[in-house]
């Protein structure tokens, strides 16, 4: 039986150009792909309105019901999961991939005001949107969900906070957040899981 539609979701300060040296890797063999792109404005886009705008990019390509796998890196993780437990998303996903996100908060993202960045406060520890997210984990009790993480990560501080608070964690091979998807190690870790049944 063939994989459904593959799902790729970029972080802060990234576009879908991110995922190039991945899709390379995949030659083709999670196709059809979607990288939509989500315009943050430099972090001042609360992260539930780009869930919004990914869940709207989804139905456009696949429709309203197609299964799809979701793979989102750092920032991308937690729109994911906003879009799967708060707008419904879970129930057509097969399969969630959590990449070097801030899952449980990041320190680096504590001084920035909501006001001002809404979507980078929304990634404080402890933050409405997390606490929301954690209160209701049975959304995604359905859903085969892994988080993988950088235990040096200088960007998701702590790194190994990284993680969903359910389903496996999995080390990546690499010191640094920006090498999560450039350093051929951790791209075939990834790979080889998305090739996965």
């Amino acid at each position: 039986m063939a994989a459904p539609p593959l799902v790729l979701v970029h972080g802060l300060w990234d576009s879908p150009r991110l995922f190039r040296r991945l899709e390379q890797l995949l030659a083709g063999a999670r196709d059809p792909l979607l990288a939509p792109h989500l315009s943050h404005r430099l972090g001042a886009t609360p992260l539930l309105d780009l869930a919004e705008r990914l869940g709207q990019a989804i139905e456009r390509r696949f429709g309203a019901e197609e299964p799809i796998d979701l793979l989102g890196f750092s920032m991308g993780g937690v729109i994911g999961r906003c879009w799967l437990q708060l707008l419904g998303g879970e129930e057509r996903t097969r399969r969630f991939i959590s990449v070097a996100s801030p899952q449980q908060g990041t320190i680096t993202a504590q001084p920035w005001p909501a006001f001002l960045l809404g979507g980078i406060a929304d990634m404080k520890p402890g933050s409405p949107l997390l606490r929301r997210l954690n209160e209701e984990p049975h959304a995604l009790a359905g859903v085969e969900c892994l988080s993988f993480y950088t235990p040096t990560d200088q960007v998701v501080v702590p790194g190994w906070k990284a993680v969903l608070p359910f389903g496996p964690a999995r080390p990546l091979p690499v010191w640094l957040h920006q090498n999560v998807l450039s350093a051929p190690a951790s791209l075939e870790v990834l790979r080889r899981e998305l090739l996965r049944p």
